[in-house]
């Protein structure tokens, strides 16, 4: 690990703020396609020791197929005053990391759909040791009682520069249960002793109509490590 001076933390910080992947529960997409003509916005800050940022903006193109942005793996140490980066070692995921996305779902019913995705990109390394980083996914989502109620189950593959060490493939799903007209109960869990291998357990309330703010805890498979998320949606569906 090798860290950036605290003033251009500052910048990229503030650059990524009116930005925002895939739209996900947590971590796990949740096949949600933005209709078309549309944009998403998601920002999702992780509280430990350090802080940890991940940025996402939709477009959505119609047929039920979207593309888009992110800035992922932007991790400010307070007690350095400086922001992280990792390069070199695949016992952390690289980052901060700058990656384009796309997701195509398919409906099989009006209850069920199938939805594929990806999220590939480059890190960011003044050194010029860039890396193609890559994480793709398939899963079978779900929801009935008008949308109140949704899940996706699937499996992911990724590179190492992406998950961190462990095997690049595995389990993912996740769910999102309105159990409030504004009040909703969401989690997902991604398999794999790898850093990215994470259960998250949460609550979101709806601001808007479409302006949800969620709150959740989050516990790594590999080593029991546990943070809290904030997060914040903007999805005019």
């Amino acid at each position: 690990m090798k860290n950036y001076n605290w003033l251009g933390c500052i910048g990229i910080l503030l650059a990524a703020q009116p930005l925002l992947a895939q739209q996900t529960y947590f971590n796990v997409p949740s096949s949600d396609v933005v209709d078309k003509k549309k944009f998403a916005v998601q920002q999702q800050f992780n509280i430990e020791s350090s802080y940890h940022s991940a940025t996402t903006i939709n477009y959505g193109l119609g047929n039920e197929f979207e593309v888009g942005a992110n800035l992922y793996n932007l991790i400010y140490d307070p007690d350095q005053r400086q922001l992280s980066r990792n390069d070199s070692s695949t016992k952390m995921p690289y980052g901060p990391l700058v990656l384009a996305n796309a997701q195509k779902s398919f409906d099989l019913n009006d209850h069920l759909e199938i939805g594929v995705g990806t999220q590939m990109g480059f890190n960011l390394s003044p050194n010029h040791r860039t890396r193609f980083v890559a994480y793709g996914y398939g899963q079978l989502a779900g929801s009935f009682r008008k949308k109140q109620y949704k899940w996706s189950l699937g499996g992911y593959v990724g590179n190492q520069p992406y998950l961190g060490e462990g095997r690049a493939y595995g389990f993912q799903g996740g769910f999102d249960a309105g159990i409030y007209k504004k009040l909703h109960v969401l989690g997902d869990w991604i398999s794999g002793q790898h850093v990215q291998g994470q259960l998250v357990l949460g609550i979101e309330y709806y601001l808007t109509k479409y302006l949800p703010v969620a709150l959740g805890w989050q516990r790594t498979n590999v080593d029991g490590s546990q943070s809290f998320v904030v997060q914040f949606t903007y999805a005019p569906n």
